[in-house]
């Protein structure tokens, strides 16, 4: 068997590789190492003893402590529903006025309904509800279909454009997509629009969709612009807009017009859970529920604030 060659330098033998005149030596690996590698192979012998660790055909080995995560989640969920189990049914007996007036009862809800909003609306209103454009901002007081308590459940129970036949309905038409007004029409309504909100407009293009505005848009929008929550219209003067306000925004929406849908709750959410979320929701808003807030709560992809357009959303 023929000798190693050593290094000159360092008098360690070479494993025999060279890359580009450059020797690799066979230095031992550390002390320190080895035994932290033997310790990390004692221990995964011992954790697959104790614990579920190998797949089989029919399932793992559960090891012999038995332990299980999903049996421990489980059973903390069932303690935590326990827990909760009082307030709950309280929460569920109590009308949204009662649970407002109640301060244990409306703390109950509050956290509740916070962590409920986290779960299934702030992916489309924000964490903070709020929201952004195409999704309405719930921290405001503008609202669509009306600012009291029930309008909310309202809202959060059937939704808007849900497909539910309780469903909030609203239903802007698309004027130049579908060819009701004329392209010149489009531009002069749009700067009627801009003229509603107290902006600076073509005074000759106001004059001119005038008429247009009070044939096509007035029924819903009321004669001076200012929306009507019945029908879910927004509205038109004030500084709010749910798809944009610059004029581009307003003219897009009225060509071919937006409109958010938010799902039905009712088959999702317990009623006290539905309960929690609108008092969350109406208490964050100022809990005013006066001339113009509530409805779209809570849910994703509503269209309750004012819209950057001359007709029924």
């Amino acid at each position: 068997m023929s000798e190693r060659e050593r290094d000159d330098h360092s008098g360690v033998e070479t494993t025999g590789h060279e890359w580009d005149g450059i020797k690799e030596l066979d230095n031992p690996l550390p002390r320190w190492w080895l035994i932290v590698w033997y310790a990390c192979i004692a221990f995964a012998i011992v954790y697959w003893v104790l614990f579920p660790a190998w797949p089989t055909l029919n399932g793992y080995t559960p090891g012999i402590l038995g332990q299980s995560d999903r049996v421990n989640v489980a059973n903390d969920m069932k303690a935590l529903e326990a827990q909760r189990g009082a307030e709950g049914v309280m929460l569920e007996k109590a009308s949204l006025e009662q649970i407002e007036k109640t301060p244990n009862l409306q703390a109950f809800a509050m956290a509740e309904g916070q962590a409920i909003f986290g779960n299934n609306c702030a992916p489309c209103h924000g964490a903070g509800g709020t929201g952004g454009k195409g999704y309405a901002n719930l921290r405001d007081d503008v609202w669509l279909w009306g600012g009291q308590l029930a309008d909310i459940e309202q809202t959060l129970k059937y939704g808007i454009r849900s497909g539910h036949p309780l469903a909030r309905m609203s239903m802007m038409p698309s004027f130049g997509r579908d060819g009701l007004l004329k392209p010149q029409e489009v531009n002069d309504l749009t700067e009627y629009v801009v003229f509603l909100s107290h902006r600076a407009a073509n005074s000759a293009a106001v004059a001119r969709a005038a008429p247009i505005f009070a044939a096509q848009c007035a029924a819903c929008h009321g004669p001076e612009g200012k929306g009507n929550q019945a029908v879910g219209a927004p509205n038109l003067t004030d500084s709010d807009w749910l798809y944009g306000s610059d004029r581009k925004s307003i003219h897009d929406q009225i060509w071919a017009a937006k409109g958010g849908v938010m799902p039905a709750w009712i088959d999702r959410l317990t009623p006290a859970q539905i309960k929690a979320v609108a008092v969350y929701v109406h208490v964050n808003s100022g809990g005013s529920g006066q001339a113009t807030p509530v409805a779209e709560a809570a849910a994703p992809a509503t269209d309750n604030t004012a819209a950057a357009t001359p007709a029924a959303q």
